[in-house]
């Protein structure tokens, strides 16, 4: 197969997600004839239909959805290589990327790197990061997505080296008026009578929670799936489900949304996160400052 061309797979991908040639057109500027030109020649070149064509517009084939798949990744590829060579082109002396869990990101990681990156002799280093679950965040550093990580310890980390970080505490937080609100501490057995609002299922804390329900005889009712711990916390506020999320972060929205904070009385509910990489020594001299400085806020 011939190299495929990034204009032609970025047209694809507008076409896509248009679901209309003129209307991609119109988007990418360039008249329909000469993206249907453009989509023939994307087709030889893989040797098979990517689009079929409907009433009102066209959408993908079989191999035209996973050609829509591996054309994101390029294009998200792409623009990262772009992004990363005009930091170095206007004088940025090092770029980190870093994954990291929402835990991580909603508590302390933001203000550690800004702390960094406010460091005499830091001021040349852009650190980008960005929010994945923790499988991928192991996958991302596996596969050289981002230089480092940041997740909870109970991920399995494979074959990648990493450096104790920092802790929080897991607890429940109901609404005021709840029949769990009384309550000074709990067991998590004793949630499992109430539905939940959680956190995507895939990620690391939520595998666990479903395991421990599991060892319980017990199932964890998901009344909600959302992305991040305020919009859990605006769910428990409105008296849908009652949620397991971090002290550290339920503290700031508690007395502002109403709500209770119940102590967890498990050995899980302190959680240790790291720093994880592929190979310490071999981490450019940024990644390696950065991940100096977010080692030393570790307390044992």
């Amino acid at each position: 197969m011939r190299d495929l061309d990034l204009t032609s797979l970025r047209l694809f991908v507008t076409v896509c997600e248009t679901g209309n040639i003129a209307r991609a057109g119109e988007k990418a500027s360039i008249v329909g004839s000469a993206i249907s030109k453009r989509l023939a020649q994307l087709e030889d070149t893989v040797g098979t239909p990517l689009l079929v064509r409907k009433r009102h517009g066209v959408m993908p084939t079989a191999a035209g959805q996973t050609l829509l798949e591996h054309a994101r990744s390029i294009l998200d590829s792409t623009a990262r290589i772009e992004r990363d060579m005009h930091g170095y082109a206007a004088g940025v002396r090092g770029q980190v990327r870093i994954l990291a869990s929402v835990s991580a990101m909603s508590e302390s990681l933001a203000d550690d790197v800004a702390a960094f990156l406010q460091m005499p002799g830091n001021g040349n280093i852009q650190v980008d990061m960005e929010e994945r679950v923790s499988p991928d965040i192991v996958r991302g550093v596996r596969d050289g997505t981002a230089s480092v990580g940041v997740c909870w310890d109970a991920a399995d980390l494979g074959p990648l080296q990493s450096r104790a970080y920092r802790s929080d505490h897991l607890c429940i937080v109901v609404p005021s008026g709840h029949p769990l609100s009384a309550r000074k501490s709990l067991r998590f057995a004793d949630t499992l009578d109430f539905e939940h609002v959680s956190l995507p299922v895939n990620s690391a804390v939520q595998v666990m929670l479903r395991r421990e329900a599991a060892q319980l005889g017990r199932t964890l009712t998901h009344r909600v799936i959302v992305s991040n711990f305020e919009a859990a916390l605006r769910v428990v506020r409105a008296g849908l489900a009652i949620s397991l999320v971090p002290r550290e972060v339920a503290g700031g929205f508690a007395q502002a949304y109403g709500l209770k904070i119940i102590p967890l009385q498990e050995p899980w509910a302190e959680r240790r996160f790291i720093i994880c990489f592929r190979d310490e020594q071999g981490l450019p001299p940024a990644a390696q400052l950065l991940v100096e400085h977010l080692a030393a806020h570790h307390h044992p």
